[in-house]
This record gives structure tokens, C-alpha cells and sequence, in this order.
């Protein structure tokens, strides 16, 4: 079983993520594009980190984590 309630290891890099892809959105925003593809590299290095969801090839909190690469956290 994954959840972020018994695996503190696992909200912390679901945290992480978040801002690594509220950071990735500001710089791609602001036209920075070394950096954010940095940024990027960071994202999904961290969510790789994660285990996949039952029956799913998305990590856990995908859904969170996508939302904060689109400027919508």
C-alpha cells in the first residue's frame, strides 16, 4: 500500500516534485529555457522516485504534480 499518510519518505519527494514543477513552469513562463529544462530533468527525476499507481504506468500524485508543471498548483 502507498500513501503519503504512511510513507513519509514518499511525501516528501511528492513534495519536492511540486515545487520542482511550480519552478519548472515559472522559468518555461518567463522564457528561461536552459534552466527550465533543468528544472524539468529535476521533476522527473524526483517522480521517477515514486511508485506507480495499482494497474497504472503513472506515479502516485501524478495528477498533483502535472498540475503544478502547468502553473495550476
Amino acid at each position: 500500500m502507498h500513501s503519503f499518510e504512511y510513507n513519509t519518505m514518499e511525501a516528501k519527494i511528492q513534495g519536492l516534485s511540486i515545487q520542482a514543477g511550480e519552478l519548472f513552469a515559472d522559468l518555461y513562463k518567463n522564457g528561461t529555457s536552459d534552466q527550465s529544462l533543468e528544472a524539468l530533468e529535476a521533476y522527473k527525476s524526483l517522480r521517477r522516485l515514486l511508485p506507480l499507481e495499482n494497474f497504472s504506468d503513472r506515479h502516485i500524485g501524478a495528477t498533483a504534480a502535472h498540475k503544478a508543471t502547468q502553473g495550476e498548483s
